[in-house]
């Protein structure tokens, strides 16, 4: 009987590593990769329009990062599996994404084989975890539990945008510190206001100072 062919969707913002994958994917009978985004917001469109089993997600990503963009792709497309393909495995980002939904997460220096037979075995309800990222996963379990602060929820691009909000910084001020547009700073201090559960700019700056957030 012939195999089903695993659609997988590329995001990431460097070309090319986009070109890397799709090149080394295509050698693979069973895996086609139906399209690519340099951006969250391109991502999560191409994933309706597309509908794939799979998403390759790149974390550190201008803009929309990778685990907003995973919550949100899975919101809207709870279907797919969505593999985290990344540099990192610092605490901050591990845990916020493998919450937002991610079903496997690899490193980029993995082999070719290896993410081909992650992206199968995603397909088949089976999580693959890179092992220093499933050893941080079974160390927080045995860790006593705590309950968790409101700012621990923010990713590390909207505490460096805290922290300037906290400074007195406009949102243009932000934009040309960061080197990101307006419209992503306003993006970013919606979902900062919303996790942090205040009204407006100055309360979040507060509650910065108060949490030793800021100097």
């Amino acid at each position: 009987m012939e195999e089903t062919t695993i659609k997988v969707l590329l995001v990431d913002d460097h070309e090319m590593v986009r070109i890397g994958l799709a090149a080394v994917l295509s050698t693979e009978d069973d895996i086609e990769v139906v399209g690519e985004a340099s951006g969250g917001q391109e991502g999560i469109r191409l994933a309706l329009e597309y509908k794939p089993d799979v998403v390759l997600m790149d974390l550190v990503m201008e803009g929309m990062d990778g685990i907003e963009t995973t919550r949100r792709l899975l919101q809207q497309h709870p279907e797919c599996k969505v593999i985290v393909l990344t540099s990192f495995i610092d605490d901050e980002k591990i845990y916020p994404v493998i919450e937002a939904g991610a079903f496997s997460y690899l490193l980029k220096t993995s082999r070719a084989a290896e993410i081909a037979q992650a992206i199968r075995s995603a397909v088949k309800g089976q999580s693959v975890l890179e092992s220093q990222v499933a050893s941080k996963l079974m160390n927080r379990f045995r860790a006593p539990k705590q309950a968790a602060q409101p700012h621990e929820e923010l990713t590390e691009r909207e505490m460096e945008v805290l922290r300037l909000i906290a400074a007195g910084k406009s949102n243009q001020d932000v934009a040309d510190e960061l080197f990101i547009g307006v419209k992503t700073v306003k993006f970013h201090v919606t979902n900062i206001l919303a996790k942090l559960g205040v009204e407006d700019r100055t309360q979040a700056a507060i509650y910065a100072y108060k949490n030793g957030l800021v100097e």
